[in-house]
């Protein structure tokens, strides 16, 4: 008869496995979300924060549930490392305000014409010159704001996910509740901001690259990037 002791030795074993046998994927979800995270996040943080996560993702896991390990551990370090950003957020106060400000104008300008607000008229509303505009987009981009991690707000810090056959969300940007919700938001930005989406989430170019394809400046991409996060947060906030 095989002791508890034993037995507990065995369940430890298959946890260091679990563990061994995963540290690539670790690596490889914060390699994607530090190419879409501003360049102040350290990328060994990640890592960090991401192994406790597969440490925590190993120790819960239910193998008898039917659900896959890579799933839910997936699931598991990445909400670990969304934890950890949100945790180490420096972000003045004052740079958090300007930007709900700014986003409140747009949601304004939009109700009302029910057109795109363009930055000329954000501007307006908020009573503030063009140069000052800009400077709170690049402000804004400098920290975890415009992030578009962040811009979705993840529904949950993936604290208690289930380890069953239920159905849970894939390591992608988004799940499967906001894929719809977010695909017709981003059809009805300006097609320059469309474009700049496309390019840096999709392509995945970096926006130095960005700028040579639009042939536009590298500061003006990441207003132009800022500009669409907003808007994409404001239309999300009000579903």
């Amino acid at each position: 008869m095989i002791g508890y002791s034993n037995i507990a030795a065995i369940d430890h074993a298959s946890d260091d496995d679990l563990v061994l046998q995963n540290i690539g994927l670790v690596n490889r979800i914060a390699r994607h979300l530090a190419a879409r995270l501003p360049a102040s996040v350290d990328f060994d943080d990640l890592l960090q924060s991401g192994m406790v996560g597969l440490l925590e993702a190993a120790n819960n896991f239910d193998m008898t549930k039917g659900a896959s390990f890579e799933t839910y551990a997936g699931i598991r370090i990445r909400g670990a490392m969304l934890d950890d950003i949100r945790k180490h957020d420096w972000t003045p106060r004052s740079v958090h305000q300007k930007y709900r400000q700014v986003m409140e104008a747009i949601k304004t300008i939009e109700g009302e014409t029910g057109e795109s607000a363009a930055a000329a008229d954000i501007a307006s509303k908020l009573n503030i010159s063009m140069n000052d505009y800009h400077k709170i987009l690049a402000d804004s981009a400098g920290s975890r704001l415009f992030s578009l991690e962040e811009t979705l707000d993840e529904q949950s810090s993936y604290t208690s996910v289930p380890a069953s056959k239920t159905a849970i969300p894939d390591q992608e940007l988004f799940d499967s509740q906001f894929r719809e919700l977010l695909a017709k938001a981003i059809s009805q930005l300006p097609e320059r901001e469309r474009m700049v989406l496309s390019l840096y989430y999709e392509r995945e170019l970096n926006l130095k690259e960005i700028g040579a394809v639009l042939e536009v400046s590298e500061s003006r991409v990441c207003q132009i990037h800022g500009q669409a996060l907003l808007r994409l947060r404001g239309t999300i906030s009000d579903r």
